[in-house]
């Protein structure tokens, strides 16, 4: 304040104070964000909606009329259900009736987002999910360890590469007619071409999986609806190990037999209903006969077959399959190691000839489109060629009767 001021009155100097009170910007603003904050606390403690912000929809459906008021013109109205569209159109069956959920439908559950009240809803089933699994399978199949449920030969003898086998039937007027197996390995990582595969194969197709898809379980029992057999891929350790690694849980030749039988147990409690197991890589583990033989005396007495990949010629999947009476198979043709179209059309013209000198042959490709579309061309001439598709558990060598 200055000199001046002091001699000015009394009134004069108070008027100048309070004048000039400083009020910042910052403080204007702080004050307007604290008004704001406070009011949506409020609103959102009132309001109580856990979907409060994200927008809504409201959907008239009618499945079921029931006695209700009648509008001007004699109609019931419509139930109408507000839902979050990322969550699901809710449909509601008429008070003291109960929805039956039609073919092709999916039922869920939604939280009513004012009450809190969990309701039933139905679903129809998105277009792209034409293949139903194959539904739960029976128990006696199935044991319990500390994975997850594992095969196992039922308490009346039926093992589960016969129960879970696809019927056959020879050609007409052709009962001795070759037969050739096919095997599409690597599926269960890729929905996309698992479902490709599933789509667009002759049922006779057996398909390999893969233990590591997260939805690996619903698409073997797809796979299985539509008719094809099912293989579950084991990852075994390839020469080349650890540069080369096949995936989690690889049964590895520097495990004890202990370590591997849990590791394989793993590996079978990732999927059900599958006929047999087949190697993923494994040329070291395949040539060890101390890392490889509790494993395939492991899958014969679980009632599986086992198919060689025919990928390592030290393999001794068939010694020790045969001396633990275990059904297998070995591919004879790799049908892609070369996946250009031409090649392809050239290994299925080779695996038909291998069908026409043995009477059976068998084939493994991987699940690249270029393969799939071939396959699926080339099996739809077999018949004409007098020349039969069957599933693997037909070509595979049984064991003998105990």
């Amino acid at each position: 304040m200055t000199a001046d001021d002091l001699n000015a009155p009394l009134g004069q100097q108070l008027r100048k104070r309070r004048l000039s009170i400083p009020i910042t910007t910052s403080q204007v603003m702080a004050a307007v964000l604290t008004l704001f904050l406070g009011v949506f606390v409020v609103w959102a403690v009132v309001g109580n909606n856990p979907f409060g912000g994200e927008p809504i929809v409201a959907v008239p459906i009618n499945l079921h009329p029931g006695p209700a008021a009648k509008t001007a013109d004699g109609q019931t109205p419509p139930k109408v259900v507000a839902v979050n569209p990322d969550a699901a159109l809710a449909v509601q069956a008429a008070p003291g009736q109960m929805a039956s959920p039609p073919a092709a439908t999916k039922t869920i559950t939604i939280i009513d987002g004012k009450t809190g009240e969990r309701k039933e809803v139905v679903l129809p089933a998105p277009a792209n999910d034409a293949a139903p699994d194959a539904g739960p399978l029976d128990q006696k199949f199935l044991e319990m360890s500390a994975h997850g449920a594992i095969p196992k030969i039922a308490a009346d003898g039926v093992r589960p590469a016969d129960a879970f086998a696809q019927p056959v039937k020879a050609l007409p007027g052709k009962p001795d007619a070759p037969r050739i197996a096919i095997i599409v390995s690597g599926l269960g990582v890729s929905a996309t071409a698992t479902a490709d595969a599933i789509a667009k194969l002759p049922g006779a197709v057996t398909l390999g999986f893969m233990p590591y898809g997260s939805d690996v379980a619903a698409l073997a029992g797809r796979a299985r609806a539509r008719g094809h057999e099912v293989l579950l891929q084991v990852p075994m350790e390839p020469f080349d190990y650890p540069d080369n690694d096949p995936g989690p849980q690889t049964l590895l030749t520097s495990l004890t037999p202990q370590q591997n039988i849990d590791r394989l147990y793993w590996l079978m409690s990732r999927l059900q209903g599958y006929v047999g197991i087949a190697s993923a890589m494994g040329a070291r583990f395949t040539a060890s006969e101390p890392s490889f033989s509790p494993v395939l005396r492991e899958a014969a007495k679980r009632g599986l077959i086992f198919v060689d990949d025919g990928a390592n010629p030290r393999s001794l999947a068939g010694r020790i399959a045969g001396a633990n009476n275990l059904p297998f198979a070995k591919a004879d043709v790799t049908i892609d190691a070369v996946p250009t179209a031409s090649e392809i059309d050239h290994a299925l013209g080779r695996l038909e000839m291998a069908a026409r000198e043995r009477s059976i042959a068998v084939g493994i490709s991987s699940g690249l489109p270029v393969s799939i579309d071939h396959i699926a061309k080339w099996a739809k001439t077999l018949a004409d060629h007098g020349v039969q598709l069957v599933p693997i558990t037909a070509v595979a060598l049984k064991p003998k009767q105990t």
